[in-house]
């Protein structure tokens, strides 16, 4: 049975990989973004009626995360459209224990319609063209706060394989899946890895997370960029619960997660690690 499935985020490091898994297996795929047609913006539920129309299910990636303020508000607009047009299920895209992405989790829960959760802990893309963290690396020096913290990364490839199965097995219907890497890694581990696949010199900065926020400050970010990554430091890197494996990406797909180590080594191999730090 094939099946008509609004992608929020359809450009995103997820969404665009369950794009591409769904139409391999010959579902009708939406985008929902502000450049589709029709638009779609998270910000103006006017948009919302006509992105979902027609549609049978739904993949939510909130961006730029669920923390932020205005958060609940689109996500209990987009339910409430969604249950109005007759759509069968939804998957919410969540954040590893990140108190206000669980408060959008309940609105979802509470909708009326069925839904599947899933949590996913920081992804291995952030360290790559797709992340923030790629400059630091091209620059050979990496200074983050956190250093004790050692997170279980998450390929970006198997939250994807997992919110693909949720969206199609209705199994998975009301089950909150947790997704993690295999191993709990810190940020020195981290760099030392890729420092040792591109044989470069890449070293690791501990520094205080005010020392981080002048940093963001220094580099002209805006204030909501900057509040987000404080929150994401110490409410979710700093939550001991956080840094626990899970084996949820084992029990949905049947395989083992794709470890770090395995990203380093395919990122690696495109060269991406080798360029010149960007400056716009």
């Amino acid at each position: 049975m094939t099946h008509n499935i609004l992608i929020t985020g359809g450009n995103g490091k997820t969404g665009r990989r369950i794009s591409h898994l769904l139409n391999e297996r010959n579902h009708t795929v939406r985008l929902g973004s502000r450049s589709a047609k029709p638009s779609f913006d998270w910000n103006n539920p006017d948009t919302f009626p006509a992105i979902l129309n027609g549609m049978d299910r739904a993949y939510m990636a909130y961006a730029p995360d669920l923390a932020v303020p205005g958060a609940k508000d689109a996500i209990h607009n987009f339910t409430k459209a969604a249950l109005q047009a007759g759509l069968e299920k939804v998957v919410l895209l969540s954040g590893k224990g990140e108190k206000e992405a669980e408060a959008c989790e309940d609105i979802v829960a509470n909708s009326g319609l069925n839904y599947t959760l899933v949590r996913a802990s920081w992804f291995n893309q952030n360290f790559s063209e797709e992340g923030f963290l790629l400059n630091p690396i091209l620059a050979g020096q990496v200074a983050l706060p956190m250093p004790d913290a050692a997170i279980p990364y998450v390929d970006a490839e198997d939250i994807a394989a997992v919110a693909t199965k949720a969206l199609l097995d209705d199994n998975l219907n009301g089950k909150t899946l947790t997704v993690t890497g295999p191993d709990k890694l810190t940020f020195k581990e981290v760099v030392g890895m890729i420092a040792k696949a591109t044989n470069r010199t890449i070293s690791y900065h501990p520094v205080s997370l005010q020392e981080y926020t002048k940093m963001m400050q220094s580099a002209g970010l805006p204030p909501d960029y900057i509040w987000l990554f404080e929150y994401l430091f110490r409410e979710v890197l700093g939550n001991p619960d956080n840094q626990e494996v899970s084996p949820d990406v084992e029990m949905v797909l049947g395989r083992k997660p794709i470890a770090f180590e395995d990203f380093v080594t395919r990122t690696a191999a495109t060269g991406v690690w080798n360029g010149e730090p960007k400056t716009d």
